[in-house]
């Protein structure tokens, strides 16, 4: 183990933070949050909680700090020059390293599409790293996407829904794979989500071209194969993947996979990710999502790629070159957005630009998130007895100090 992180000395056993708790919808001034070795001992009024008892170590914040839960970021495919879909181990561990000091406490790795051999490598090694707890599972955006929308994804590696694929992933990822981006219009796309939904993989509708209809119905037999396996913290809800980026645009007579997802999202029936960077979505688009359907059915995330963090220069995702130029990535075979350069950080900064506020944007950075995951009682809110993951920032939200299970990190 080679990365900063895990250099990094051990903290203290008990650590004092104080400021704004932003955390579940709710703004307390005046907080205070007490860690106790990697828990959250308190999390309440300053006022109301013994410090000097306590003993520990304050960790020094500006006047007018803000106190957030730990990100949790649902789609994330590489940052700091590592690219997730075809990084080796030690590679991975860097970026993860990179991510967790910049606040994304928790995240899915998530793989592109890629041959067969590259998508069981890439889940064997985020197999292993989520044993170490350093990741939260496994995304796979793919293989079985729409060509007419893939995106960023390579066509020459896309697939009609295949079971027995699809098996030998989930037995690879060894109880790991948490999400699958499929297109529900697809040849065996009901066989497929019947099979992950009866592991336990949250079907993740996108990179599809179907008609409203037909997403409508995807939704909803997802929704009750997820209910019927009743697997133990999981809400049971499907997921979308970046809603409007990857589909058909919403049209008033063609209303598209779009008009079904808010909808079901508003019913509380789908969680949606938005990927609000300020290039994947307009700030307008943004704010009205949040109005239409409510914050504790959204999951903000990054979509982000191996120049997450980095400046603008030339990269890869997966097998595809991509150049990023103004912070915007994009491939360079087809001009496609080829991912985000965020941090999930970033992107609720951008999100409250957009209008929406601040309390909302935390819960679908934090608390959506690990909800999808079935892991609401581990992390995503400040509550005594959590994981103690903690992002400290300033009032205008720039990013002070992160401490993830109890350890204070080296400064991003």
């Amino acid at each position: 183990m080679t990365s900063a992180e895990t250099r990094a000395p051990e903290a203290p056993a008990r650590l004092i933070l104080r400021g704004t708790i932003v955390s579940d919808g709710v703004t307390l001034g005046d907080g205070l949050v007490a860690v106790e070795d990697d828990r959250i001992e308190y999390a309440g009024p300053a006022a109301e909680f013994d410090s000097a008892e306590f003993g520990g170590t304050e960790v020094p914040l500006p006047e007018g700090a803000r106190l957030l839960p730990g990100l949790v970021d649902l789609h994330c495919h590489g940052a700091d020059g590592v690219d997730f879909p075809s990084s080796d181990e030690d590679e991975a561990r860097r970026g993860l390293a990179f991510l967790h000091r910049r606040g994304t406490t928790t995240l899915l790795a998530s793989l592109v599409t890629a041959s067969k051999d590259e998508l069981l490598r890439g889940v064997a090694v985020f197999s292993k790293l989520d044993g170490e707890g350093l990741v939260a599972g496994v995304h796979a955006e793919g293989p079985f996407l729409s060509h007419t929308r893939c995106g960023a994804q390579n066509p020459a590696f896309l697939l009609e829904p295949d079971v027995d694929f699809a098996m030998e992933l989930i037995e690879a990822a060894e109880g790991t794979l948490a999400t699958m981006t499929y297109a529900p219009e697809l040849p065996g796309a009901s066989d497929l989500v019947d099979l992950l939904t009866a592991h336990g993989v949250t079907p993740s509708l996108g990179h599809t071209d179907c008609d409203d209809a037909t997403a409508e119905a995807s939704l909803e037999r997802a929704r009750d194969g997820l209910a019927a396996a009743g697997f133990d913290g999981a809400e049971g809800i499907p997921t979308v993947t970046h809603l409007f980026n990857g589909m058909p645009p919403l049209h008033h007579r063609s209303p598209g996979p779009v008009a079904a997802c808010l909808r079901a999202a508003a019913a509380g029936m789908a969680v949606i990710e938005l990927v609000a960077d300020g290039v994947h979505l307009a700030p307008a688009t943004v704010r009205t999502v949040f109005e239409l359907v409510g914050f504790g059915n959204i999951a903000l995330v990054t979509d982000s790629m191996a120049a997450a963090g980095l400046s603008d220069g030339h990269y890869m995702l997966g097998r595809s070159p991509v150049t990023v130029a103004g912070g915007v990535a994009t491939l360079d075979a087809t001009g496609s957005i080829a991912g985000g350069t965020a941090t999930l950080l970033d992107v609720v900064a951008r999100t409250t630009a957009a209008g929406v506020p601040l309390a909302e944007a935390v819960v679908s950075a934090t608390a959506v998130p690990a909800g999808v995951l079935g892991r609401s009682d581990e992390f995503g809110s400040l509550r005594r007895g959590l994981r103690a993951d903690i992002v400290a920032t300033d009032a205008d939200l720039r990013l002070v100090a992160v401490v993830r299970a109890g350890r204070l990190l080296p400064s991003a």
